[in-house]
């Protein structure tokens, strides 16, 4: 099939409407069926035909995927991004980092559906590579603006010294999150009293590298 005929996704108001129901019906049954779960049982939770949810996403990956996305960056909504927005105008940049980690990793250890789905993604990549298209497609720095915006402000107003931002980035989710995201894998998790020596510990790991170094 060429380029040119490729069917675009159906616009406007109503169809990202109906779109947003695909997606969250089909969070829903991914998350309670497993992947193997049918367009038409995803298009009755949805309330649409399965034509319409095929002249949205063309396949059942490419939903997949689009259900992934939608959920990747939950834990960094509301007051976690607050909390990392408020760093450029802390005072205290280490004590405000450290409440910006807390109420971030709490988001991620809280989120048992996201867990879920990421989980799901591992258990399927093998027998679909494309679902690591949500990924592999976004770089750090365009996939959680968010800590980008943060760590950017930051190295702007000379109070890190950031050279590689998309390292920064990845590094700062390695000693924060990664672990709990690892743990979760595995079905098991960190407690509260390691988590926040975990938190306070990275933070102090990460500022040690990036704080400027010639105060």
């Amino acid at each position: 099939m060429s380029v040119d005929s490729v069917k675009q996704p159906p616009s406007g108001p109503r169809a990202e409407l109906k779109r947003q129901a695909i997606v969250r019906a089909a969070r829903e049954l991914f998350l309670r069926e497993g992947f193997g779960v049918g367009m038409d049982a995803i298009a009755t939770e949805a309330g649409v035909s399965k034509v319409t949810v095929y002249n949205h996403f063309g396949s059942k990956e490419a939903l997949f995927t689009a259900v992934i996305t939608s959920a990747l960056d939950e834990p960094l909504a509301g007051e976690s991004s607050a909390a990392l927005e408020g760093l450029a105008e802390a005072d205290d940049l280490r004590a405000a980092l450290v409440e910006a980690a807390r109420t971030w990793v709490h988001a991620v250890r809280t989120n048992h559906e996201v867990t879920a789905l990421r989980n799901l993604v591992a258990a399927e990549i093998h027998r679909f590579p494309e679902l690591g298209e949500a990924w592999r497609h976004r770089g750090p720095e365009s996939h959680h603006p968010a800590v980008a915006g943060a760590l950017r402000a930051l190295a702007e107003q000379g109070r890190l010294e950031i050279p590689d931002l998309r390292v920064a980035i990845i590094q700062f989710y390695g000693l924060l999150v990664f672990p709990h995201m690892i743990f979760s894998s595995y079905g098991t998790h960190i407690d509260e009293e390691l988590t926040d020596r975990l938190i306070t510990s990275g933070v102090d790991m990460f500022l040690g590298h990036y704080g400027p170094q010639d105060v």
